[in-house]
């Protein structure tokens, strides 16, 4: 890898109110799909990168999670008494991921790796002196279970340009990436969504992109459930 890479957050702290009613006594991240739960998925990913210092977020359900984890060595727990979204969740968290670079991955998503790993690549990508974020991009034709109009075009240079007024783009945010602490100079205090950094990244042209070439899988309801789980037992 070219940029060295040593932690990592996964997302674990949403309501997941679409996937009702087996979120109101299950976390969304515990939901099993095809024999493994969807945070246990995510951490593998991790944890394949060779990432050993991890931090998880938790609010509903918290103490579900948190139990679940008890087995698994080398991960804090930033508990959110009060829902902060994926920004100050992030921010919350940063004492715990190093001084410069760290993934973000999201809980409620799945994913499988093409020929070389996501993470891998990503981490190869990575160049901390021209970026502050680096998402890993879908693309909606190849997306399962994801119903929206896409989020992003990217264009020759990797740089990602919002759908804005088009009523469609190609690309989605996966839920997968790497971030600079500096991006955070700055950033609000309290709840907040990444979106906000993103976009200013973006302003500073230090935003960029990279195209996942595996599968990804959106878990969005109960009725979805049975069809991932085909595709990933396929």
């Amino acid at each position: 890898m070219s940029a060295h890479i040593t932690h990592a957050m996964v997302l674990a702290a949403g309501l997941g109110l679409r996937m009702r009613p087996i979120t109101l006594t299950t976390p969304k991240p515990l939901v099993n799909v095809a024999g493994r739960t969807m945070l246990d998925r995510a951490l593998d990913h991790v944890e394949r990168a060779g990432i050993d210092e991890i931090v998880v977020n938790t609010h509903w359900l918290a103490d579900k999670v948190a139990e679940h984890l008890a087995g698994r060595g080398g991960i804090t727990i930033s508990h959110e008494p009060d829902l902060l979204e994926t920004g100050g969740g992030v921010a919350k968290a940063l004492p715990h991921l190093g001084h410069s670079s760290f993934f973000v991955v999201n809980s409620d998503i799945i994913w499988t790796d093409g020929d070389v790993p996501a993470l891998t690549r990503l981490a190869r990508m990575w160049d901390p002196d021209r970026m502050d974020a680096l998402l890993l991009l879908q693309k909606v034709e190849t997306a399962v279970g994801y119903e929206g109009k896409g989020d992003f075009f990217l264009d020759a240079a990797d740089v990602p340009h919002r759908r804005g007024e088009a009523p469609s783009a190609p690309t989605l945010f996966s839920g997968v990436q790497v971030l600079h602490h500096r991006l955070f100079e700055g950033a609000p205090e309290g709840k907040f969504s990444l979106n906000v950094l993103y976009d200013r990244a973006a302003a500073a042209r230090r935003l960029f992109g990279l195209v996942h070439d595996g599968r990804w899988y959106h878990v969005g309801t109960p009725e979805a459930l049975p069809e991932v789980e085909r595709l990933l037992s396929a």
